[in-house]
């Protein structure tokens, strides 16, 4: 992909409201990475050729506590098991074969995933290439603050208290722009009422996914559901 290329535009647009979330969120890993003692590039390494966010924050706790790495490898599989879920449902909309399907599938977070379902590629530009570059531009997001953090962290005493309320403030954000997509509150329903029953279910240590299975069951089970995808993509 080259920067003229007409579809990194509206990408870089499209990818804005994650640059707030991600930017800060990245520093405070960052800060945290570093407090365990690791040279400040490996920060910036584990972004590059992780780019899990929630895993990530996880590693550290568990790198952090002496866990081994097969205790970080299953503990992460389970954390990110979700992503099953998101690359089914987007596996139509990914080319079949070449470099940016594997990219797109390497790069697909919680926040990729919600700009990937709910927006539309524009008219003139290849639908696979803006695809790339939004997951590119949301990757580029995530290591900057990744990069910013570990580097302030190196050098100064902070205080990172606050800053995960940036992941919520995204989501709810993505939310929206999901509605302003769909414009049918039904599958918001269907998601507070999966989490309500998840809760009561299994507690809020597996919450995740059990909300998803649970959310997943009810909207194969509506025979309106495609309205929502067709309004959507």
């Amino acid at each position: 992909m080259a920067f003229s290329d007409p579809a990194l535009r509206p990408a870089l647009r499209a990818s804005l409201p994650v640059l707030f979330g991600y930017v800060p969120l990245g520093m405070a890993f960052g800060v945290l990475f570093v407090e365990l003692g690791y040279p400040w590039p490996f920060a910036t390494l584990m972004s590059v050729l992780v780019f899990a966010g929630a895993a990530q924050f996880l590693a550290v706790g568990l790198l952090g506590g002496g866990a081994g790495l097969l205790e970080i490898g299953i503990t992460t599989l389970a954390l990110n098991a979700r992503h099953a879920f998101f690359g089914l449902s987007l596996a139509a909309r990914f080319p079949r074969r070449g470099l940016a399907r594997l990219y797109l599938i390497f790069a697909l977070t919680d926040e990729t995933y919600s700009l990937l379902s709910g927006v539309e590629p524009p008219a003139a530009v290849d639908a696979t290439r803006f695809r790339a570059w939004i997951a590119a531009c949301n990757q580029l997001w995530w290591v900057l603050g990744s990069t910013l953090g570990a580097l302030l962290g190196t050098g100064f005493a902070l205080d990172t208290a606050g800053l995960d309320f940036a992941l919520t403030a995204l989501f709810v954000v993505l939310a929206i722009e999901q509605y302003r997509a769909i414009r049918d509150l039904r599958p918001f329903a269907v998601a507070v009422a999966a989490a309500a029953l998840a809760i009561g279910v299994v507690g809020t240590e597996h919450l995740l996914l059990a909300g998803l299975a649970i959310a997943t069951t009810l909207i194969l089970l509506d025979p309106r559901r495609k309205a929502w995808v067709s309004s959507a993509t």
